[in-house]
């Protein structure tokens, strides 16, 4: 069976996201945090929410604007070291929306949204600065679960 539209379009962003992201930086989906982030730094796309679509009568179609969301976590002592490599990482989220802002032909259009970045502190650990940027994709499909 193919994947579902949504399925694609999300496919499809982490594929740009693949080839935005700097070498040695973790790249996952839909995972949580790990206890110790790597040393270049994690990125996590999540599939977020859908949302409720806007329906079309001719031909039937549902439009979603699909809220996605990238988690960026970076960790380090050395603050200006680490606020480089969390400025590298939310560029390179930016570049991998700006590139393709219809993945292939898969999305109306791919927007980002700015961050708020906050920073963490764990006993035993380094500090951490964090942030979820917001992807709206929207996207029309012919079935909710199609």
């Amino acid at each position: 069976m193919p994947d579902s539209k949504k399925e694609q379009v999300l496919k499809a962003f982490f594929t740009a996201l693949q080839a935005n992201i700097p070498a040695g930086v973790t790249l996952v989906r839909n995972q949580i945090v790990p206890t110790r982030i790597p040393a270049e730094g994690w990125v996590c796309l999540g599939d977020g929410d859908p949302g409720q679509p806007e329906f079309l009568f001719s031909p039937p179609t549902y439009i979603y604007d699909h809220s996605a969301e990238v988690d960026v976590v970076v960790e380090g002592d050395d603050q200006a070291a680490r606020d480089a490599l969390f400025d590298t990482l939310t560029q390179a989220v930016g570049s991998a929306i700006a590139a393709d802002r219809t993945l292939g032909g898969l999305c109306d259009y791919a927007l980002g949204e700015a961050p708020a970045p906050v920073e963490l502190e764990a006993p035993g650990t380094e500090s951490m600065k964090a942030a979820t940027i917001g992807v709206i994709l929207t996207y029309g499909s012919s079935d909710p679960l199609a």
